[in-house]
């Protein structure tokens, strides 16, 4: 299971109650940003998780309100005596970006790894997450991330036996191994049957509505995606600054088949989101206005027999 929780929903200034732009995940003890935005280790704290587990960051683009919070959480989880390496994910000029900010976080008890992105399309596994980096449409480089949680197959033990597997073999097999014996190699695809659906998660934010987002989002569990402006009218200024209405992201929830859709980075002069979701949900019935703090945990469907 994947628990998911935003922890700032602001976009471009903090406001009372509003930390800016921040995403956290955690899946099997290992935590990934997405972003990092003013407020966001406060956030953290508020929400009452650790960031001693962090050991992703992916950053969407290196406008402030989408990184100013890096330097600090840096010098926190170097305070906790944090020993592990620290990946950091993001477009072009990441590890140079984030030397400029590092003046006033010089020293850390960590190592910092860099993935820079160069493809419109970028697949990473980093630890327990797979992940897909899409290009969107801002006015720098930027890009929306997907996180996949995968699912192996159901065990079969007809097919096992029918594979003359040894039976101590099973449980190893089942949690990856690779296995040998008396010259012939045991993999996990010899016990178990097609993999099963699992957990889909898509977060995109600044940009202009592009057919890169719904494809990554397809069928997810859950979208959350930018919604600047709920107000009418407004949709030239999203036009020219490169955002996005309510009313778009709906479409491309819409088009992608998610099963639901939470709203985030407001315009600061929006401070009731909730007042336009009667016109949104016209468009994608199952969206919800995201706010600070606000958590799910993501689970596998379960089987016909009822498991998980």
């Amino acid at each position: 299971m994947l628990d998911v929780c935003l922890l700032g929903t602001s976009g471009m200034m903090p406001l009372p109650g509003r930390w800016l732009t921040a995403l956290m995940t955690r899946l099997n003890g290992s935590s990934l940003l997405v972003d990092c935005g003013e407020g966001t280790q406060i956030a953290i704290r508020e929400k009452g998780w650790s960031f001693h587990d962090i050991d992703i960051i992916c950053f969407t683009h290196y406008h402030g309100d989408h990184i100013s919070g890096l330097p600090g959480l840096l010098l926190s989880m170097g305070n906790a005596e944090r020993k592990e390496p620290l990946t950091l994910v993001g477009p072009k000029g990441l590890e140079r970006v984030v030397g400029a900010l590092r003046v006033i976080a010089p020293e850390l008890p960590f190592p910092l790894k860099f993935i820079e992105l160069t493809q419109n399309v970028q697949k990473l596994v980093v630890g327990a997450y797979s992940i897909e980096a899409f290009r969107v449409n801002h006015n720098v480089i930027c890009y929306g991330y997907t996180v996949h949680v995968r699912r192996s197959g159901r065990f079969m033990p007809e097919k096992a036996e029918e594979n003359h597997v040894p039976k101590e073999f099973w449980s190893r097999l089942q949690k990856g191994m690779v296995l040998e014996r008396d010259g012939r190699t045991y993999t996990q695809d010899m016990i178990l049957g097609p993999a099963r659906k699992g957990i889909k998660l898509t977060y995109c934010t600044d940009t202009r509505p592009v057919p890169a987002i719904a494809q990554s989002a397809e069928g997810a569990d859950l979208l959350i995606c930018e919604g600047m402006y709920g107000e009418k009218g407004k949709e030239g200024k999203a036009c020219e600054h490169k955002h996005m209405t309510f009313y778009e992201a709906a479409e491309l929830a819409k088009e992608a088949g998610v099963r639901e859709l939470w709203l985030t980075h407001y315009s600061p002069s929006l401070t009731h989101p909730e007042e336009f979701l009667k016109d949104t949900r016209r468009i994608f019935a199952n969206t919800f206005p995201g706010k600070d703090g606000k958590s799910v945990t993501l689970e596998f469907e379960k089987d016909e027999g009822g498991k998980s």
